[in-house]
């Protein structure tokens, strides 16, 4: 049994690596500069010579002002030690030039995880900037570490914790399918922090209630973005591309930025121009509560309980919506006031599926049969399920 759980972990491992852009990196941590200077900042999913954000830091080290950037890896990684060979001591400490006293490190296909601490950097090569020519000036200034994990750098080990506990700010990419447990993680260690992720994660039961307290919210960016992957990574149909060099990319729909450092877009309202009308809006079946299809067309002159698509998150203002709940069966405040037990779910063509609706119980229902897809019904009353809704309010001092 061990032996499959290990052959499990190790197929999602191929398939969780997604490399983000430095150009993703750089266009959201722009808004963010104000936050870095003075601070240790820990990359704690990163191959430090093959991540994005190691070379984001790095190369802004001096003048985000920064007092210190760790970055670690884990040990099955795809990347880990392909770009760079590297050399370790006796003693474990790390280095790109081989001697006498050091041994190389990744040899075939054996890959051990590290960790880079830098503290100083310099343009050692004269060239006027700091870039990733100067890696192995980088290495040479006593300052800065490089040295092996006792781990397998996961970032729920032990050491991966310790160093957790030094840093002021985490920024990464962490793998999708532990998403979860990683800012657990980091709640329970009270960091601030700045992180890619899916954008479903709103609708978590567990992540939900950071985002309504407002503990957690959404960065700048969000969409569609193209990710590099691993050579292992099996070809896609769609949204998967192979570029001149032979790397493989695939593009990745609902990812964004979740962080809880202050940004001015958290404080920016939302221009509403769209008037309520019952028609225009209708009310769910089972929510006290109107339908919002698009954020866009949230009613400038609505001030009770409206039900939006999950992407508002990434527009939200605590100082112009409250957060109710959630159309989910945790609710987290949006109770259902309707259940639909004794409905079943029929095809367009009227064909019986089979199925009843209690499993659509919790969802946001509206009355009458969808143009495309199937329904629900008791013989007397026909409705059809919607994706998950946030339900908010309109923060209102001149409410009447």
């Amino acid at each position: 049994m061990a032996g499959n759980s290990n052959l499990k972990d190790s197929f999602k491992q191929r398939q969780d690596e997604f490399y983000t852009q430095l150009s993703l990196i750089e266009s959201e941590l722009k808004h963010y500069r104000q936050h870095f200077k003075g601070k240790t900042v820990l990359c704690n999913c990163d191959d430090p010579y093959e991540s994005n954000f190691f070379k984001y830091f790095a190369m802004n080290f001096n003048a985000l002002g920064l007092k210190k950037l760790i970055t670690t890896c884990f040990a099955t990684s795809p990347v880990t030690g392909k770009e760079f060979q590297y050399y370790v001591d006796n003693s474990g400490q790390l280095s790109f030039i081989p001697s006498e006293s050091n041994s190389p490190v990744s040899a075939g296909n054996e890959r051990k995880p590290y960790k880079v601490e830098i503290t100083e950097v310099t343009d050692e090569n004269g060239d006027g900037r700091i870039d990733l020519a100067d890696v192995e000036y980088l290495m040479r200034n006593k300052k800065n570490a490089m040295t092996l994990l006792d781990g397998d750098g996961d970032f729920r080990s032990p050491e991966c914790v310790e160093l957790l506990k030094q840093a002021d700010i985490v920024a990464t990419n962490p793998p999708f399918s532990l998403f979860r447990e990683y800012v657990a993680l980091l709640m329970e260690q009270k960091k601030d922090f700045v992180i890619v992720g899916n954008q479903n994660a709103v609708a978590y039961k567990d992540f939900f209630p950071l985002l309504s307290d407002n503990k957690i919210w959404l960065g700048y960016n969000s969409g569609h973005f193209w990710f590099k992957v691993p050579d292992s990574y099996e070809v896609k149909k769609t949204d998967f591309k192979i570029d001149e060099n032979g790397q493989k990319w695939r593009r990745m729909g609902n990812i964004c930025w979740f962080t809880n450092l202050d940004i001015e877009k958290r404080h920016e309202d939302m221009t509403l121009f769209r008037n309520y009308s019952p028609d225009k809006y209708p009310t769910y079946d089972n929510f006290d509560a109107i339908e919002v299809s698009k954020t866009a067309d949230i009613p400038c002159d609505y001030y009770g309980v409206m039900g939006v698509p999950i992407t508002f998150m990434s527009q939200y203002s605590p100082e112009q919506f409250e957060i109710v709940g959630l159309s989910q069966k945790c609710g987290f405040g949006a109770k259902s006031i309707k259940f639909y037990d004794d409905y079943k779910e029929v095809k367009q063509d009227g064909t019986p599926t089979g199925s009843t609706g209690k499993k659509t119980n919790g969802n946001p229902m509206l009355a009458g049969k969808p143009s495309s897809g199937n329904y629900y019904t008791n013989g007397k009353e026909i409705v059809r399920s919607l994706y998950s809704r946030i339900f908010i309010k309109r923060v209102n001092t001149n409410e009447n």
